[in-house]
């Protein structure tokens, strides 16, 4: 399949249904430690099912003002963004600051809390990532925001074949030739979640510690830049490797493709895609980076 036979996916933004959440179908993860895990099930506290009589806890009191809440509310993202709560004042007590946040989600949703220093908090489904179209409640104190997650559009860029292949709800819609990490620079391995996006910028290796006039330093001129970790891997346009593109690796990390397959991402990759990395020599990603939540189980 080529690129010029296949037709522009466009994400369609449901805000109506980002609010249309009942009590029937409701996951809710009681904060009772830093990180606690929940199977699911009629017999865990707090997980209530079409069927079946449970009562979900109260929400606490909160011990924090107002936090911002990502995904804003009415928001519609990809199947691999976290629910991030970040407060204004570090949080002293978080069992306390857990007991007054809930999730709850239609379809059912298992899910757990996990702190990112003491000012975020953060919640993600277990064992994998979002279904399709799930809605999602979250309530923090008094404060509520709703969002839903959309189609399920997944980038997969595989080494072995130098090549970002992207479906939605499983059908592929793009195959795009990459240049990835060097051997010196490897990608690593794991699942991150499209961020930010640049229609153009300067790629700077002084911003992590590595001077531009040093032998692997760079300062380059991109255009098409969409962030998939806060480290500094991009997916962007970069004409000047065309010719390695779907051969070898020669960035330093970023997946480099084509000026119009650069447009293309950036156009079409929806905030909280996943964008998979695999068979590379570059290890597993960190999974501290901020965009790489998926990546750990």
């Amino acid at each position: 399949m080529t690129n010029s036979s296949l037709t522009p996916w466009r994400r369609t933004v449901h805000a109506a249904a980002a609010i249309a959440l009942t009590t029937a179908a409701m996951t809710t993860i009681p904060s009772v430690s830093a990180d606690p895990l929940w199977p699911g099930g009629p017999d865990i506290p707090g997980v209530s099912v079409p069927g079946v009589s449970a009562s979900p806890p109260p929400v606490g009191r909160a011990n924090f003002s107002i936090p911002t809440f990502t995904p804003a509310d009415g928001a519609t993202v990809g199947i691999a963004q976290p629910v991030i709560l970040t407060f204004d004042d570090a949080i002293d007590d978080r069992e306390a600051a857990q007991r007054a946040i809930r999730v709850t989600t239609r379809p059912v949703v298992a899910g757990h809390l996990y702190w990112t220093g003491n000012r975020q908090v953060r919640w993600k489904p277990d064992g994998g990532l979002w279904p399709a179209h799930t809605r999602v409640t979250v309530e923090a104190g008094k404060t509520r925001s709703s969002f839903t997650i959309g189609d399920a559009w997944v980038a997969t860029a595989d080494d072995n074949t130098h090549t970002v292949t992207v479906t939605v709800n499983g059908a592929v819609v793009r195959t795009m030739p990459t240049s990835m990490g060097s051997n010196a620079h490897p990608t690593p391995n794991g699942t991150y979640t499209v961020g930010e996006r640049f229609r153009d910028m300067y790629m700077d290796s002084s911003t992590y510690g590595v001077p531009v006039d040093s032998p692997d330093g760079y300062r380059t001129y991109v255009e098409y830049a969409t962030r998939i970790s806060d480290g500094g891997i991009f997916v962007h346009a970069a004409p000047w490797s065309v010719a390695q593109q779907g051969k070898s690796n020669t960035s330093h990390g970023c997946l480099n493709v084509s000026l119009a397959d650069g447009e293309w991402f950036f156009d079409n990759a929806p905030t909280g895609a996943p964008v998979i990395v695999r068979n590379t020599v570059g290890g597993r990603a960190d999974p501290g980076d901020g965009l790489t939540d998926f990546s750990v189980t």
